[in-house]
């Protein structure tokens, strides 16, 4: 009857740490839509002060300026974005990876400790039939 509460057990555990994960990737992906959605109003913001600056230029070469500086500054803050979201991902799999890690250490300790146990009780089995006096 052990055998049966334990695996009961094992699943309940296995179960528990799949919710968990579930619970953390729910959480991960709210904190990428919000992070995205702010980047998308930050960059219409900057979208809309550049247009304002080159509407006001008065020369060729302002404009060529302001367009170079532009390109720069929304590059960089795509990389920053993109390194932010990326390290957002990263640390996601690794909180979701942790109670399914848990739950399959579990597991496999008990299954180590279960294989101990029966190969203790076979040896046992084994010397006493040895021991044992042949019968006649």
């Amino acid at each position: 009857m052990t055998i049966y509460e334990e695996a009961t057990r094992t699943s309940k555990n296995a179960l528990d740490g799949t919710l968990q994960s579930f619970a953390v990737v729910a959480k991960g992906l709210q904190q990428i839509a919000s992070e995205t959605s702010e980047f998308g109003k930050r960059s219409y913001e900057h979208q809309m002060t550049m247009l304002e600056q080159l509407l006001q230029a008065r020369s060729v070469d302002k404009s060529l300026e302001l367009q170079n500086d532009f390109a720069k500054s929304i590059y960089q803050s795509w990389v920053s974005q993109a390194t932010k979201l990326s390290e957002i991902y990263a640390d996601m799999a690794r909180e979701a990876y942790k109670p399914l890690e848990q739950a399959a250490l579990g597991t496999y300790g008990r299954g180590v400790e279960y294989t101990r146990e029966t190969s203790q009780a076979t040896v046992k089995a084994a010397k006493a039939a040895v021991d044992k006096p042949a019968a006649a």
